[in-house]
């Protein structure tokens, strides 16, 4: 069992505040060129060669920094969760839970430019169910409750180990919840199909861009909880 979703011993070092101060000037000089045009992992190797800094810090700026012209199209399309009433919603699952999971091991998270809040939890197509899981979607499952949501359709990635039993899971969880309304599904490709659906629930950076509309979840879940979280731009 992982223990400790999102976390290594050398974060201490790799996000200490002295740590943090020249991850935001690495940020800075990343931001300027991303709206010159350039590359977003391209320029994170070219600028962190030069600061030193680790491929966990480099990670963590790569997935906290997005272009004017993302974070412009992300805004618009932003739905408040006081919205939800009566909607129907669509879930990144892993996505989702991960990130939850890691807020209730307190590893550390990432307030990023568009307002998400991302881990650096790498899945590489392993997944394993941890103590902390039934608390994630519980989390995820009450707050949607509370918001009036109609209907919860979570999407949960095939290729994925243990996709299955994490979907007997949440059904479990759902009926103890009084969550009656859902559907889970385990597909080949979550991403795509989410492109074209509105109300989506993901920090997924592609994602974003393209699906019609999103809702921050993790983020008022953070906020509720009023977990610290990082900030290296």
């Amino acid at each position: 069992m992982d223990a400790k979703r999102g976390y290594v011993p050398e974060d201490e070092r790799y996000f200490s505040p002295e740590a943090i101060e020249i991850m935001r000037m690495a940020s800075r000089h990343i931001r300027y060129l991303l709206d010159e045009g350039y590359d977003l992992k391209q320029t994170s190797t070219f600028v962190g060669n030069h600061f030193l800094l680790s491929e966990r810090q480099r990670l963590a700026i790569v997935r906290s920094l997005a272009s004017g012209k993302q974070l412009s199209g992300r805004k618009k399309k932003l739905v408040p969760m006081d919205q939800l009433a009566g909607q129907e919603v669509w879930i990144d699952g892993f996505n989702t839970i991960i990130t939850l999971e890691v807020l209730l091991n307190r590893s550390v998270l990432f307030r990023c430019m568009d307002g998400t809040i991302r881990d650096l939890a790498a899945l590489r197509g392993t997944y394993r169910l941890i103590p902390e899981t039934d608390g994630a979607v519980q989390m995820l499952l009450e707050s949607l409750k509370n918001a009036g949501v109609r209907k919860i359709k979570i999407l949960l990635d095939q290729p994925v180990s243990n996709s299955g039993r994490l979907k007997t899971r949440i059904a479990d969880i759902a009926e103890e919840t009084g969550c009656s309304d859902l559907d889970i599904q385990i597909l080949r490709d979550v991403d795509r199909t989410l492109y074209d659906k509105g109300l989506v629930i993901t920090s997924d950076s592609v994602i974003l861009d393209h699906c019609r509309s999103w809702v921050n979840l993790t983020a008022e879940c953070v906020k509720q909880m009023g977990y610290p979280v990082l900030q290296v731009w």
